[in-house]
């Protein structure tokens, strides 16, 4: 290559890694992360096929207005004794077909999920069972504008790590206990649920987004298994999000 076209051929190569760049931050997500994609979490066996009784609707007692809420009581524990028809919490190996989608609590893979935010959409067999370990999973229509898409990111950048306290102690997770990802055919445009609770908005802007993650993600009342951890499974089956 002559001295002449080495100026002209960097610009070029420069250019065509910028574009590709862009290709890859223009993805299914990833509209704030540049150079990085989410691994998505392994699919669960196709057999056998469990399919979950439609849960009872019971009054939501977390004053934020619009939050469905369903029977749970018996989990967690310190709800008191179980009652028919609540949400069923055992582990199931193959598909299940839920009758509240997104789910919000019920039978799960016995793996979770590794919590943050993916680009694509995950198993709703390993995101329930995050839900069961205190988890606020926000889910977002494909197609939603980008900008909200990047706002909901935002929005969980700015949720600090979550701090339990057990046996008097408390303790940093060092875990912020959401997990975001696109999910098609929602009820509408925004979609977050913990377990046995779910709120449905318009825009990532909702005051009630911010009310609904501080009520429920890893509250003692609300979480069937609280303080354990949502994260530390292996990649190949609990997939790597983009950030946690």
């Amino acid at each position: 290559m002559t001295p002449a076209f080495v100026g002209p051929a960097l610009a070029a190569f420069l250019a065509g890694v910028a574009i590709g760049g862009v290709g890859v931050a223009s993805g299914a997500g990833g509209y704030l992360h540049s150079f990085a994609r989410s691994v998505a979490p392994a699919p669960v066996a196709a057999s056998p096929v469990t399919a979950e009784p439609p849960p009872i609707v019971v009054p939501d007692d977390s004053g934020i207005p619009g939050v469905l809420a369903w029977e749970t009581r018996g989990w967690p524990a310190s709800t008191g004794p179980a009652v028919p028809g609540a949400l069923p919490h055992n582990h199931a190996d193959g598909p299940i077909r839920y009758a509240v989608n997104p789910p919000a609590g019920g039978d799960h893979n016995s793996k979770w999920m590794n919590c943050g935010v993916y680009d694509d959409p995950v198993p709703n067999e390993r995101a329930g069972h995050n839900l069961e370990h205190g988890v606020v999973w926000i889910t977002w229509r494909p197609g939603l504008a980008r900008k909200d898409v990047a706002e909901l990111e935002r929005f969980v950048r700015r949720q600090p790590n979550v701090v339990v306290t057990i046996g008097g102690q408390r303790k940093d997770t060092g875990e912020r206990y959401i997990d975001m990802s696109p999910y098609p055919g929602l009820p509408a445009p925004i979609v977050i649920s913990s377990w046995a609770h779910q709120l449905r908005i318009d825009s990532p802007h909702d005051a009630r987004l911010q009310r609904f993650v501080d009520t429920f993600r890893q509250n003692p009342k609300y979480s069937p298994e609280y303080g354990i951890t949502c994260s530390h499974q292996p990649e190949a089956i609990a997939g790597r999000p983009v950030f946690g």
